[in-house]
């Protein structure tokens, strides 16, 4: 599965904001910011955070959650989560066994 492009992830959020909060998704802009623009406070941030987890099979980093300011920040977020669920890390080598 590839990592859906910024415009496939913001027409989900939108989804998401209009479902859980009642915006409209002209009101759901890359530019928009959560707390001043689209009036959410932590408890929304966090159902929004469970919303998608729910969507997508992985969780945020508390950390990150609280980093997100505007629509664009939890894009790039929702992004960023999506290719490291498709493409984790590899797990690290194994040291090479030694002679005795």
């Amino acid at each position: 599965m590839e990592t859906p492009s910024r415009e496939q992830i913001l027409g989900e959020i939108q989804r998401f904001m209009k479902e859980l909060f009642e915006l409209e998704a002209d009101r759901v802009t890359p530019e928009a910011r959560l707390i001043e623009d689209l009036e959410l406070d932590s408890l929304d941030a966090i159902d929004l955070a469970v919303k998608v987890e729910e969507q997508i099979g992985t969780s945020f980093d508390e950390q990150k959650i609280r980093s997100l300011r505007t629509i664009d920040d939890v894009v790039s977020a929702l992004q960023e989560l999506i290719a490291n669920k498709n493409n984790p890390p590899a797990p690290p080598a194994e040291p090479a066994a030694t002679e005795s």
